[in-house]
């Protein structure tokens, strides 16, 4: 089952949560509406639910209108944050409740139900507790209660609000996995909420990234990351250097660093921002051709499987961040105050007055001089 959504606004006061936003979610996808606190994500997956009314716009299920239907006709299961479990049930009411509220007309057997909350049971791998309480299972368990309860009722939408972020990191990963198999098995379409780039990146088939009430840029995991539609979506999807520059026709200068870029403007020279992550900082204790540049380590910081190192540029002043393996940090042997040359790979360069990202690149004398020295 499809959902459409269609300009929709809802404010609250004076304040307006969600700004004309229109938004497409294929049958069976598992979607991640993405963006920090307060970009509208939250009161967008509401109103999807019908917990929330727009004050503008449309909502459609499967093509079917269903911006004013009741929110117990829409047919979506709905997980909170902080589960919602009853504390004086056990975990099989818990389970059953949606059922055991049906109208008479509408309400299955007690054996239908008996068999339907320990099929479940078995789906969210919690058969055998049952008859325990939701405060003598741990968090991780708990969520899982809670999904099994949305599941109960045979929604056709599966929403979810930021179902993982009151656990510690390993529940987290653990659970997003769990979710990711049981989307492929149950073939749900599933929309959740999260402020967690790397949760989105690793479980949605589509992100939706949000801010201030906008809808920034919707693709694939990889789209999003790799071909980011503006600044803010860029710096939102992890950590990212910056570099004021200037570009003219095809050359992009970042400092005493120049690049090429593909640029239709062969006459008039604008003003451009650098945007390099750190894994694509590339480090030697030698320039390795023309466009190398020298910095000097500040600071080191060690990040498990990984080294960070903050540098400071001695053409511009400008601080950097790089991250290298362990194994390359030991074979640079660096410390804090040593120079190092620095190479910027994959460089995405916007053009403030165009907004638009360009890909630039070493020109490729450099790139045949890095070549002969490797």
């Amino acid at each position: 089952m499809s959902i459409k959504v269609v300009n929709i606004t809802k404010s609250y006061g004076s304040f307006t949560a969600v700004k004309d936003v229109s938004l497409e979610i294929p049958e069976g996808k598992l979607v991640a509406l993405l963006g920090p606190s307060g970009s509208g994500k939250t009161t967008l997956l509401r109103l999807i639910a019908g917990l929330e009314s727009p004050d503008r716009g449309q909502i459609y299920f499967n093509g079917e209108d269903n911006t004013h239907r009741d929110v117990r006709e829409r047919r979506v299961g709905f997980v909170f944050q902080h589960y919602a479990l009853f504390r004086h049930m056990t975990i099989f009411d818990n389970v059953a409740f949606g059922l055991t509220v049906r109208p008479r007309k509408l309400r299955p057997s007690k054996e239908e139900i008996r068999e339907r909350v320990h099929e479940l049971l078995r789906l969210v791998q919690l058969e055998g507790l049952a008859h325990r309480y939701p405060s003598q299972l741990s968090g991780g368990q708990r969520q899982r209660v809670a999904l099994a309860r949305a599941l109960a009722v045979e929604p056709k939408y599966l929403l979810l609000d930021e179902p993982f972020g009151a656990l510690d990191a390993k529940v987290r990963q653990d659970l997003r996995r769990w979710l990711r198999r049981l989307h492929e098995k149950l073939k749900l379409t599933i929309v959740f909420v999260t402020h967690d780039q790397e949760e989105a990146l690793e479980l949605a088939d589509s992100v939706v990234v949000m801010n201030e009430g906008r809808v920034e840029q919707t693709g694939s995991s990889q789209e999003v990351y790799h071909q980011p539609a503006n600044p803010f979506v860029y710096g939102f999807l992890g950590r990212v250097n910056l570099f004021q520059g200037r570009i003219r026709g095809g050359k992009v200068t970042l400092g005493n660093a120049e690049f090429t870029a593909e640029w239709s403007n062969q006459s008039e020279e604008l003003p451009a921002v650098g945007y390099v992550r750190p894994h694509d900082v590339e480090l030697s204790r030698t320039p390795q051709h023309a466009q190398s540049l020298a910095a000097e380590v500040r600071h080191i910081y060690a990040l498990g499987s990984l080294m960070r190192l903050e540098l400071k540029r001695l053409d511009t002043q400008e601080t950097l961040e790089a991250e290298v393996t362990l194994q390359q940090f030991a074979e640079l042997n660096v410390q804090t105050g040593d120079t190092l040359y620095i190479t910027l790979r994959n460089v995405y360069v916007y053009v403030e007055p165009e907004n638009r990202f360009v890909q630039a690149a070493l020109p490729a004398a450099s790139a045949l001089a890095l070549r002969a020295n490797g």
